[in-house]
């Protein structure tokens, strides 16, 4: 989609899968009960892939798998359950999976915007859903990416990244005002990160992690967002227009994270923000904000630090 406002046409995940044969590979899409997740699951079994529905409303789950069943012509996805506001839930998952292999690992469940609550945990619901759970999940599931070749692991993640500054002395929002879309920022920042530190750990086993942003997609993940929010942020005009001329698809918004999961040039590369089926530019004045990749989202250093702060916590999530 054109900075500029200018509609063109864009790719969609099938696109991006022409010409791949995924017969015989596992995958598993979190949130794939609505919006790009569906669309990830869909192009994914269409081409072959045999591939599990993590989600937390199983039942919106197993309409979803007959729907891929009946429009892509394939076996019925498995649907199992999964609530990352949970860390509990995400442990049960990775019991049930068992000692499958598993190829590809799409996190993709995300939560915008809501008023501030905290888990049974204690962790942000936001922070728990973007970056607690898929970094938990991720983790635990490790020795089952080992056992596949080329395993990736693909972290949704979103241009409001740009709208945070990293705060590891206070993941939760414990001791500073909470605001929800800096919050939002937040934890993608922290997924950013997060793909860069788990790459670099599991180098040697071969399992790589990258982030994907779907860009502006019309899904239920704007449930929080009110009209004034949407012309605070920039994302649509006073008028109710938008500046970019249209919303993706969800089709068109699962072609990034799709194409971080088969780009053959993405083969033992982690630690990568990927835009509009592309490695992102790190993010430079005068670009507007929003587009690519800030250089804190990339630092190594930061997410040497993070990883070993945020680690601690979901070890204590399990007692």
């Amino acid at each position: 989609m054109s900075m500029e406002g200018e509609i063109v046409q864009e790719p969609t995940a099938d696109v991006m899968l022409a010409g791949h044969d995924l017969s015989g590979k596992r995958a598993i899409v979190t949130g794939a009960s609505s919006g790009v997740g569906v669309a990830i699951a869909g192009a994914l079994a269409g081409a072959g892939a045999a591939v599990t529905l993590a989600v937390r409303d199983t039942e919106a789950g197993r309409s979803v798998a007959s729907a891929i069943a009946l429009t892509r012509d394939v076996e019925a996805p498995e649907v199992h359950a999964i609530d990352l506001l949970s860390m509990a839930s995400v442990r049960a998952f990775v019991r049930d999976w068992g000692d499958r292999p598993l190829d590809l690992l799409i996190n993709n469940a995300g939560l915008m915007g809501p008023p501030l609550t905290r888990t049974a945990d204690g962790f942000e619901s936001q922070m728990a859903v973007n970056y607690f759970g898929p970094f938990l999940l991720s983790e635990l599931l490790l020795p089952n990416l080992k056992a596949a070749a080329d395993p990736r692991v693909v972290v949704v993640s979103s241009g409001s990244h740009h709208l945070a500054e990293l705060r590891i002395d206070d993941l939760n929002y414990l001791d500073r005002p909470y605001d929800k879309f800096e919050a939002y920022g937040h934890a993608k920042l922290c997924a950013n990160l997060l793909a860069v530190e788990y790459s670099r750990r599991h180098a040697g086993d071969g399992v790589t992690m990258n982030v994907a942003t779907p860009g502006g997609v019309a899904t239920n993940l704007g449930r929080h967002v009110t009209f004034e929010d949407a012309v605070r942020l920039g994302w649509i005009n006073e008028d109710g227009s938008l500046p970019q001329g249209r919303m993706r698809t969800p089709e068109e918004g699962a072609a990034s994270p799709i194409w971080a999961a088969v780009a053959p040039e993405l083969a033992g590369r982690g630690g990568l923000y990927i835009e509009d089926c592309a490695i992102a530019p790190v993010w430079t004045p005068p670009t507007p904000s929003g587009w690519g990749v800030t250089r804190a989202s990339l630092d190594p250093e930061s997410a040497r630090l993070l990883w070993d702060a945020a680690w601690p916590l979901l070890e204590e999530s399990a007692t």
